[in-house]
């Protein structure tokens, strides 16, 4: 049995605390390894060394520092295969998946070349008799970032990227579910040319989450988890004076018109529903068609092409859609709420439950599930089922459908399809979600701008990665400068304007 380490100090260094998880392989539902559960001394530890590294850091001019990210970047390219294999191993998701992890991550880093222009500060000449005035941006020190399981390289870096070239040392906390590919990343960033300690990785649990949020010299935390995780680390950390910024859950709709284009929306609910088996928080489990007709039409078109839908391990290459899901526990709840929504009454077009592969029979695998007229009372619509399950709730005019997006708790993505531009812009005008897709089923906003949701699936003020996260992990410090040349007034005693 393999045992897994921290990453301190540019080296791996095995846990003390005597305490492990078990990390697993999806696909067989065998125990792969065990990776070590910090204690609070030791993530003291790690960050007192962090604390260290960060002044010299901080020290080096933007530019070196954007030069250590084009070789990160570099190595991640050229390690892409071994990267996406590790993910595959931990997370059970198909090789194409897994690159797709790793290269939206690299998408990030390779704006983090640019930092330079993003760190800039601004200039005002002669804002009063003899006075300039000027900014500059400057890094917080040391912060963390907690990550989830279903993206085991893409969200570590859009955390560490911005975070570090921007003069922080960071504190990397992985889902202890799938902690390898973030030692791997570390590696890399260490061949990269970043100095040791300035990246640290330490294992642990909710133990040494708390701990994180807890310390004095963590200035801010980010996080992407479930809801009620994401608003209890935003609190506790707002409380203890911390920057944080932390996504939660999610409950995406695609609403579909009359005039849209049903095959093609069809097709992109097949993807967005199912691909990584649904456990994407950007993933579509609620599709909206406008109209019985419309309704009828999409369900015809769906239900054949869930049925070819190939499910198994990552091992059997092209010919699997989707893997399995990350636990035991999720297979079970992904079950007992199908169960729910037949109760309930929901339609189940589409059963995937008690799937079995052979030669797989003790993997965590869940075939693909469709609901029809399903109410929002539901508990499979309440719910965020973070697996293979899409359900439709049918609506008779487009401003029911557009409230029914606009009512849900959840506001991290939406998608409408339609052929008439007026009705696509209304809905992107008016939706209170924070990302919006227009005849685009998935719309995470390209690296270059930042990924936010509204209303429960986000806390705090800024988003990830683009300008906000340069924001995010700089403060700002204004200077107001004065040369004498001659200039002679007396002393103020009165709150003056400059000029």
């Amino acid at each position: 049995m393999e045992e897994l380490s921290h990453w301190i100090d540019g080296r791996e260094v095995k846990g003390t605390s005597g305490r492990f998880s078990d990390v697993y392989n999806p696909a067989t539902g065998d125990v792969i390894a065990k990776v070590p559960l910090a204690t609070a001394a030791e993530l003291d530890a790690a960050i007192q060394s962090a604390a260290r590294a960060q002044v010299t850091w901080a020290a080096t001019n933007p530019q070196r520092r954007a030069r250590v990210m084009m070789k990160f970047g570099q190595l991640i390219n050229d390690n892409m295969d071994t990267l996406a294999e590790v993910v595959s191993r931990e997370h059970g998701k198909t090789l194409p998946d897994a690159k797709g992890d790793v290269q939206r991550g690299l998408e990030v880093i390779e704006v983090c070349m640019g930092a330079p222009a993003m760190l800039k500060g601004e200039f005002t000449d002669n804002g009063g008799p003899g006075i300039d005035l000027y900014s500059m941006r400057q890094p917080l020190g040391v912060v963390a970032g907690i990550t989830p399981f279903n993206f085991p390289a893409m969200i570590p870096l859009w955390k560490m990227g911005p975070a570090l070239v921007s003069g922080n040392a960071m504190i990397l906390k992985p889902s202890e579910r799938v902690p390898s590919t973030s030692i791997l990343l570390a590696k890399l960033a260490q061949e990269a040319g970043l100095p040791d300690g300035v990246l640290q990785v330490v294992n642990g649990d909710k133990e040494i989450v708390d701990a994180i949020l807890d310390h004095d010299v963590i200035q801010a935390v980010g996080f992407v988890g479930s809801t009620p995780i994401a608003q209890y680390i935003y609190g506790r950390a707002a409380t203890n004076g911390k920057r944080a910024q932390c996504f939660g859950g999610a409950k995406n709709h695609m609403i579909i018109m009359p005039d849209a284009d049903l095959d093609k929306a069809a097709d992109a609910l097949i993807g967005a529903g199912y691909g990584a088996a649904g456990e994407r928080c950007m993933a579509i489990s609620v599709a909206v068609p406008v109209g019985e007709a419309t309704a009828d039409a999409l369900i015809e078109r769906l239900v054949p092409k869930i049925e070819k839908l190939k499910v198994g391990p990552y091992t059997a290459g092209d010919d699997v859609d989707f893997g399995p899901v990350i636990t035991k526990a999720s297979q079970e709840r992904i079950n007992r709420l199908i169960a729910s929504g037949v109760d309930q009454g929901a339609e189940l077009v589409v059963d995937g439950r008690d799937l079995k592969i052979q030669g797989y029979e003790n993997g965590f695998f869940c075939g693909p599930s469709l609901f029809d007229r399903v109410t929002p009372e539901m508990e499979i619509y309440k719910e965020e089922i973070f697996g293979p399950v899409l359900t439709q709730v049918r609506t008779q005019s487009y401003d029911e459908a557009l409230k029914l997006v606009m009512d849900n708790d959840y506001g991290n993505g939406t998608a409408i399809y339609t052929a008439d531009g007026d009705t696509a812009r209304d809905f992107a005008s008016r939706v209170n979600v924070g990302m919006v897709g227009i005849n685009f089923p998935i719309p995470v906003p390209l690296s270059y701008y930042s990924f936010g949701g509204w209303k429960k699936s986000a806390f705090g003020d800024l988003n990830q990665y683009g300008p906000d996260a340069f924001r995010f992990y700089t403060k700002t410090k204004t200077v107001t400068a004065r040369w004498f040349s001659g200039i002679k007034d007396g002393a103020a005693l009165n709150f003056k304007a400059l000029d």
